[in-house]
């Protein structure tokens, strides 16, 4: 049965979920939610992949606790495999873990913090309620946007005073380490200023071993020279 919305969380955020979906569905909006739509005696994982493929949106309530949830990780994987949107409702202000970054480079981030959370509930709910209706997100009033986005930044008119060449070698560089991932990393540091040598620094941590990331850094100076 198709739904408007599946809704993602791990267990210890359970009441915030509920909350969030007795809201959603006052307002007519379709929500499925574990364990309360997983009929009795089916297949677990089964229902779960069925219900994810037919929602439209996603919505994941993120917090340190679905950060560390492999439950968490599966779903939001299946999501993104069935390109499926997803719209992480952040609970508390963590950033997420490598695992999940991979899959949430793309997406638009609402904060529901400091508390209480009824407002930042209220501010999601007008949010899904314009956009499921098929609202672009400039006609939705700003106050009910999502507060936080990690879209990408556009290489081609790069912040600070890197320019969008040097970006890509360094990007090169990070992804011969890391994988396909670096791009979305070069681009948000990039996002935080500064020159190549500053971008690169912001990168470094992110390469596990001191040699692997000392190789990098010099490969950095190479391409800020010229070599």
């Amino acid at each position: 049965m198709a739904h408007d919305l599946f809704v993602s969380y791990s267990q210890p955020d359970r009441e915030a979920a509920f909350a969030l979906v007795q809201r959603l569905e006052a307002r007519g909006i379709s929500v499925w939610i574990a364990p309360r739509d997983v009929s009795p005696a089916a297949d677990w994982a089964a229902e779960i992949i069925d219900a994810i493929s037919s929602a439209r949106l996603m919505v994941l309530v993120f917090s340190g606790s679905s950060n560390d949830s492999h439950q968490v990780r599966r779903e939001v994987e299946r999501a993104v495999h069935k390109q499926l949107p997803i719209l992480p409702f952040r609970l508390e202000d963590v950033l997420p873990s490598k695992s999940l970054e991979y899959f949430l480079s793309a997406q638009h981030w609402m904060d529901a913090f400091p508390p209480p959370l009824d407002p930042h509930i209220d501010r999601l709910c007008d949010y899904l309620d314009a956009t499921l209706r098929g609202h672009a997100i400039h006609d939705v009033p700003a106050e009910h946007r999502p507060l936080r986005s990690t879209e990408p930044v556009d290489l081609t008119h790069p912040p600070g005073g890197v320019d969008a060449a040097h970006l890509r070698l360094l990007e090169a560089e990070l992804a011969k380490r890391i994988g396909p991932v670096a791009a979305h990393l070069v681009r948000r540091a990039a996002h935080g200023g500064g020159d190549l040598d500053a971008v690169a620094q912001r990168l470094a941590p992110e390469i596990d071993g001191e040699q692997e990331r000392r190789i990098f850094l010099e490969a950095c100076w190479r391409i800020g020279k010229g070599k």
